[in-house]
């Protein structure tokens, strides 16, 4: 891109960046972050391109003046992690909306279709398990159980906590590292998973075992179900721009999409930890009656719903 096309893309934001650092705090908006970030990006492609040292310095200047007022003049910057949950990460999900409804097709569609099968036809099920697996599947989840969603012998609540978090958050990343495949990796580990998790759910429902299996999975399942299509969204923003980078080059592309998809995986990472929580100490809970854990299964789906679709908005929007 030449220099001069390069300044008419984007002098509106550099404007933007002048005014609001000229106002100091009293011109302070929500859009100053992405700003920021927008402008910092601007000075690094300025000077790996080469353009005059006249438009690297007054980047560099507008830079430096737009990290202070970010930095210095804002208290509410100084707890990053409020801006990040309240507003970033919603905000970030709502602006790749289409890889995060492509990417929940790719999973709940195959889910669905596995769970029919296996419930329609009982054998069904060991074309993708094995027998052993089925029988453990099936101990798991038997209404004699005092413990729901692992075997008898297995250990403490605080180390299947553990063991939830590491097994979760290495699907999350193969979903989201295997969009460097130019996205097919993230096609197949969503198809995979949503199979997977389809077939234990169709087998378990055709053995009658409802009444163990679904109150157990409500509860974490917003939390779970949810981040492993955000992990998938991010792999396949990834392989988008691998796949069709416009007017960048591939490189370039990858990590602009990858600033949004490190966002994304920052809070898939925070919902798979909750996700663990809930599934460690209390989805596997036998004595609570259904009526209670599908109550607060719905009001967890109804917040993490509603936190996606509404936090972070500006009034009025």
């Amino acid at each position: 891109m030449k220099q001069q096309v390069f300044e008419q893309k984007y002098q509106g934001c550099w404007s933007r960046v002048a005014e609001i650092v000229s106002l100091g705090k009293a011109g302070y908006d929500e859009d100053f972050p992405n700003l920021f970030r927008s402008i910092c990006h601007h000075l690094a492609i300025a000077k790996h391109r080469r353009y005059s040292p006249q438009l690297v310095e007054r980047l560099n200047a507008q830079v430096i003046q737009a990290h202070h007022l970010f930095y210095q003049h804002n208290a509410r910057f100084k707890m990053q992690w409020l801006y990040f949950f309240v507003w970033q990460f919603p905000q970030t999900l709502r602006n790749n909306y289409r890889f995060i409804f492509a990417s929940l097709l790719l999973f709940a569609l195959p889910m669905l279709a596995m769970g029919l099968a296996c419930y329609l036809n009982p054998e069904f099920i060991y074309s993708m398990s094995s027998a052993e697996e089925v029988m453990k599947y099936e101990a798991m989840y038997d209404p004699s159980n005092n413990v729901l969603g692992r075997e008898r012998d297995s250990s403490s609540d605080i180390q299947m906590f553990g063991f939830y978090i590491k097994h979760n958050i290495g699907i999350s990343f193969q979903m989201f590292a295997g969009g460097m495949l130019a996205g097919f990796g993230s096609v197949f580990y969503l198809i995979f998973n949503g199979l997977a998790i389809g077939g234990v759910a169709g087998h378990l429902t055709q053995l009658g075992y409802t009444s163990t299996f679904y109150p157990f999975v409500v509860g974490h399942g917003s939390f779970e179900l949810t981040a492993l299509v955000f992990a998938g969204a991010a792999g396949l923003k990834l392989g988008y721009s691998i796949i069709s980078p416009g007017a960048y080059s591939r490189l370039e592309a990858l990590r602009i999409a990858g600033r949004d998809a490190i966002v994304i995986m920052y809070g898939v990472a925070v919902m798979l930890l909750i996700a663990a929580f809930i599934e460690a100490f209390w989805s596997s809970t036998a004595e609570l009656p259904q009526v209670v854990k599908y109550s607060v299964g719905a009001v967890l789906w109804a917040a993490v719903l509603g936190y996606c679709i509404l936090s972070g908005r500006r009034h009025g929007s």
